[in-house]
């Protein structure tokens, strides 16, 4: 027997909803549970008409779409059968083109991956510092690794504020400070200042050029950190900012 329903003529348990045969439904015509859309089978939806779970979007056979009538899982594009797609009618996964059989693409109808053109077959040649490398875009990326977690912003204490700074930020005086927003080329700067043991994996890239890599990070060449060293019996050692800090306070006995 249904109990503790304030919905009508639901034949589930603990529905606010109307007509639901699942449980704790706020949505309506729910055979599955948690649903706050209506006309769901499956569970936690926010869309209508759900078979998949956890779906924002209507008609998903799939889960955690926001998309609509996606048989694939995490799609904000609609009809994908593959997963993770922004873009529509892909079997493939991570397009956010449209029509892809193949992954990653940013073009349509390509059953390839990687291409920003269309009706590909194929993985284009990867192309780095505007010169055609002798590799793939796939073959590139399984050997390098470009990825900066760049800063969105930094703590800026009130002794660093300009005036027109605390002159924005009210609160300035009681948090001893703000955050910073910073735009795209300081966030590169931030990053780099801050991962000087990551340099080599942008300075070793096949074709690298200064101008161009300063030109779009807004990195400039004198930048790179060399890293300081102390020799100990006749050994040289990388040491950090922190511990050089430290051995400057040392006393002599």
């Amino acid at each position: 027997m249904s109990k503790n329903n304030t919905g009508i003529e639901n034949s589930g348990n603990r529905n606010s909803g109307n007509l639901n045969s699942g449980d704790r439904n706020s949505g309506n015509r729910n055979s599955g549970n948690r649903n706050s859309g209506n006309l769901n089978s499956g569970d936690r939806n926010s869309g209508n008409w759900n078979s998949g779970d956890c779906n924002s979007g209507d008609w998903n056979s799939g889960n955690l779409n926001s998309g609509n009538r996606n048989s694939g899982n995490l799609n904000s594009g609609n009809r994908n059968s593959g997963d993770c797609n922004s873009g529509d009618r892909n079997s493939g996964d991570l397009n956010s083109g449209d029509r892809n059989s193949g992954d990653r693409n940013s073009g349509d109808c390509n059953s390839g991956d990687w291409n920003s053109g269309a009706f590909n077959r194929d993985c284009p040649k990867m192309r780095l510092f505007e010169k055609e490398l002798d590799m793939t875009v796939q073959e590139f990326y399984s050997t390098h690794d470009l990825y900066m977690d760049l800063p969105l912003s930094v703590w800026i204490d009130k002794s660093y504020m300009t005036k027109e700074e605390k002159s924005e930020n009210n609160s300035w005086e009681t948090t001893g400070g703000f955050l910073r927003t910073l735009d795209y080329k300081d966030a590169h700067r931030k990053w780099w200042a801050d991962n000087p043991a990551d340099h080599d994996r942008f300075l070793e890239l096949p074709e690298f050029d200064w101008t161009i890599f300063t030109e779009i990070t807004g990195i400039e060449k004198d930048t790179v950190v060399q890293p300081k060293t102390i020799e100990i019996g006749g050994k040289t050692y990388e040491v950090s900012d922190d511990l050089t800090k430290a051995l400057k306070d040392l006393k002599e006995l």
